[in-house]
């Protein structure tokens, strides 16, 4: 699978696993003049604007170096972007989340299914004043 279809699953994976704990998904692949979002979603009274980053060739660990200074920027500009045509999300609380997904552990015991990916979400990320 190439690096496209990695990262839609990635993006499809998180989205349900985030559905399950609680939140409801808005938007999947928001694009604005300024870039992207992977996941919009509420968190009960918080909209939630998440970067879902899939990177098979590194640990979780080494995942967080994926969201740099730059991307951060895209994707506040993109959450005004997202905000300025949905003005009912206005007066919420906003938030920036990232989700790393990384394969999964190794065990040395053969199962039939494959193991669920490694996933790490790290609510509030970053900040900005949107």
């Amino acid at each position: 699978m190439h690096s496209t279809g990695k990262g839609r699953a990635g993006e499809q994976y998180a989205a349900r696993v985030l559905e399950k704990a609680g939140m409801y998904i808005l938007a999947a692949n928001f694009r604005s003049p300024m870039g992207e979002v992977d996941l919009i979603a509420l968190d009960r009274d918080t909209l939630v604007f998440i970067e879902v980053k899939s990177w098979n060739s590194r640990g979780i660990a080494d995942l967080e170096y994926g969201v740099g200074r730059e991307k951060q920027r895209r994707i506040i500009e993109t959450a005004k972007y997202f905000l300025a045509g949905h003005r009912k999300y206005n007066e919420m609380a906003i938030r920036f989340d990232v989700v790393f997904i990384g394969r999964p552990p190794f065990s040395s015991q053969k199962t039939a299914s494959p193991a669920a990916p490694a996933i790490r979400h790290l609510a509030s990320a970053f900040m900005e004043c949107v």
